[in-house]
């Protein structure tokens, strides 16, 4: 999934919870709402579903999020979060080199929205 693609996947997320405000306002987690939100609409429109251990490496790796701003996105624990990362750099072999691509689009210091705008986008992108 790419460009054009990626954009109308995220405003679809965005006008999901829009609709869907009250509710999702009073979800435990209302970022973990549309995470999962969007995981499913990237599976989808891909065909293809990500394991947790590789999302929470895009979110840490690529968009360099530390653990607990991924825990707290996901609504996953920390300890649950550092298990998955571990899983992912086993999997992957090594960290290095995995966020060379997408590195040059993260903007040190954006406001949260931006990045968790930039967020869904990558997602949508891996996918």
């Amino acid at each position: 999934m790419r460009g054009e693609e990626a954009r109308v996947a995220v405003a679809h997320l965005f006008s999901l919870v829009a609709d869907n405000w009250t509710s999702v306002v009073n979800e435990r987690c209302p970022s973990a709402w549309a995470w999962e939100r969007h995981t499913q609409v990237i599976a989808r429109r891909s065909g293809r579903t990500p394991t947790p251990a590789q999302d929470i490496s895009l979110l840490h790796d690529q968009l360099l999020f530390s653990v607990g701003e991924i825990a707290t996105l996901t609504g996953t624990d920390a300890a649950t979060v550092a298990a998955l990362l571990a899983a992912a750099d086993r999997e992957a072999g090594h960290r290095t080199g995995r966020a060379s691509l997408w590195t040059s689009m993260i903007k040190p210091g954006a406001s949260n929205e931006a990045r968790w705008r930039r967020s869904f986008r990558l997602r949508t992108a891996a996918a």
